[in-house]
């Protein structure tokens, strides 16, 4: 039988957002003039800046937890500020289809130049 290595309460942890810092605020969640103009091709305010919060949060954490509206609200209203837009909009994102924040996810690591480990080249391939 296999041994848990995580408890519930510790893998909930891990699928949800950790309290941030001054210093990972800074520097995971401001935007560069390309991010802001990658951001905009998304129409909607909630999607714009929930879209947003993945694109900071892939490069903080290395994942971006299902729940994004759930982001610190420090991050979010520092990238609220950054982008025009009203805080409260992030509650709408990825409600009215399932789909939505995969879909977007998937652009943001294909805008940050991210692949999945299976489309990498096996080791001692070269």
């Amino acid at each position: 039988m296999a041994a848990r290595v995580f408890s519930d309460e510790e893998l909930e942890a891990l699928r949800s957002f950790p309290a941030i810092g001054k210093d990972e605020l800074i520097r995971y969640f401001t935007l560069t003039p390309a991010d802001e103009a990658f951001l905009r091709k998304f129409l909607r305010p909630q999607t714009i800046l929930g879209t947003a919060v993945q694109l900071c949060t892939l490069p903080w954490l290395g994942f971006v937890p299902d729940e994004v509206p759930s982001a610190p609200p420090a991050a979010v209203g520092r990238l609220a500020r950054q982008l025009g837009l009203p805080v409260e909009v992030l509650r709408g994102y990825g409600v009215s289809r399932e789909q939505t924040c995969t879909d977007h996810l998937r652009q943001v690591a294909k805008y940050l130049g991210w692949r999945s480990a299976k489309s990498l080249e096996p080791i001692g391939s070269r």
